[in-house]
């Protein structure tokens, strides 16, 4: 999907999108649950899947341990505009972006927008490093192993994880 196209989503459609959660500042666990469940009151979405909890170093970032969650949600919410409510609640959340890949109370990441294909200077999906993470695919292989290959989850196998 070209960002020209990003205005051409008819409200009427629903795409099922997936979105990554993680949090490793305060109580991260309760911060993921809470956020699942915002995550089906965003206007004209629903959720429909969340995988369990999993709990993962971090990966090229510094600070304890997160707390790592994939939902799956349908939205009629062009891409850009679901970004924007992702980005909102992180700030209801409390979320600072003082340096990159800082602890952070909560980051919600658009992993996948239906099987479009999107690069803007804001917005790229499928997200551009979601197959070198176990954080990401392992709740996503949970609740959609349609999307992850055995070759994916093999390229990750080093990386410490594991499900709450």
């Amino acid at each position: 999907m070209t960002a020209m196209a990003e205005a051409a989503v008819p409200a009427a459609a629903g795409v099922h999108a997936f979105v990554g959660l993680g949090a490793n500042l305060g109580d991260a666990a309760a911060t993921v649950r809470r956020s699942l469940q915002a995550l089906g009151r965003l206007p004209q979405t629903r959720l429909l899947r969340q995988s369990s909890l999993y709990r993962s170093a971090p990966v090229d970032a510094g600070g304890p341990d997160f707390i790592n969650a994939v939902a799956e949600v349908r939205t009629a919410l062009a891409p850009l505009a679901l970004l924007a409510e992702l980005q909102r609640l992180e700030l209801e959340e409390g979320r600072e972006r003082p340096f990159r890949n800082a602890p952070r109370t909560l980051d919600l990441d658009l992993l996948l927008y239906g099987d479009s294909r999107l690069e803007t200077p804001a917005l790229t999906v499928p997200h551009p490093r979601m197959d070198e993470r176990a954080f990401v695919l392992l709740p996503l292989a949970e609740i959609a192993p349609q999307r992850v290959s055995a070759a994916q989850l093999h390229a990750v196998s080093g990386q410490r994880i594991d499900r709450l």
